[in-house]
């Protein structure tokens, strides 16, 4: 069985699973689920039979099926560990999970698309607020990132030096999301590079949202 991903374009979990995959060079088949206000595919009972979450990724490789990215990507970590994507001693190994959880569990749940959602519709948030909201989360986040990546990086160009890892798996989805919203950036000028250093890389520049085949 080919392995699939059941993914959306915009969607920043999925993306850093595509990252991952890419780098660990895993052929597997995109399968699009739309999460645009309207179509809302992710809701429909053909996906959710698939996953009862409703939420993207969902991976399933014929002897694995499973949601939640930060499982899938420690699943892949385990299958495939000829390319780690964590480091093979501590305490560096442990500040790139902690990393990770920075983003995936303090930042990205705060500013999910459901959450911006429930935050207008239930609460009357206005646009203006809701991109507020939207900042102070990301500034919460990175300036804590920043320091972990300036501290343990030393003369390397990603997160944690000269080796790609899960770090910059998860930061370069967040950054492509905090640019669409444009949060400033200015006080995060490693965070900015490591994401430029990243986008370099034909694994990221293939994991993109624009070059995936349901963007629109």
């Amino acid at each position: 069985m080919a392995v699939k991903l059941y993914t959306y374009w915009r969607s920043s979990a999925a993306y850093r699973v595509r990252i991952a995959l890419n780098l660990k060079g895993v052929d597997y088949e995109p399968v699009p689920v739309s999460l645009k206000p309207g179509d809302d595919e992710q809701r429909k009972d053909e996906y959710r039979a698939i996953n009862p979450q409703m939420l993207v990724p969902f991976f399933d490789d014929g002897n694995v099926a499973i949601g939640q990215s930060m499982a899938i990507l420690e699943y892949l970590e385990e299958k495939y560990p000829e390319t780690p994507l964590l480091p093979l001693s501590e305490p560096l190994r442990s500040k790139v999970r902690a990393f990770c959880n920075a983003i995936a569990c303090d930042i990205h749940p705060l500013n999910n698309l459901r959450v911006l959602k429930y935050l207008g519709g239930e609460f009357d948030v206005s646009d203006k607020q809701k991109d507020n909201w939207y900042a102070h989360w990301i500034a919460a986040g990175f300036q804590a990132c920043e320091q972990f990546s300036v501290r343990y990086a030393h003369d390397g160009p990603y997160a944690f030096g000269k080796q790609v890892t899960l770090a910059d798996a998860l930061l370069v989805p967040q950054m492509y999301n905090a640019r669409r919203f444009n949060v400033p950036l200015e006080e995060y000028p490693r965070l900015v590079a490591v994401t430029d250093a990243c986008n370099e890389l034909q694994a990221f520049i293939d994991a993109a949202p624009e070059n995936q085949p349901d963007y629109a």
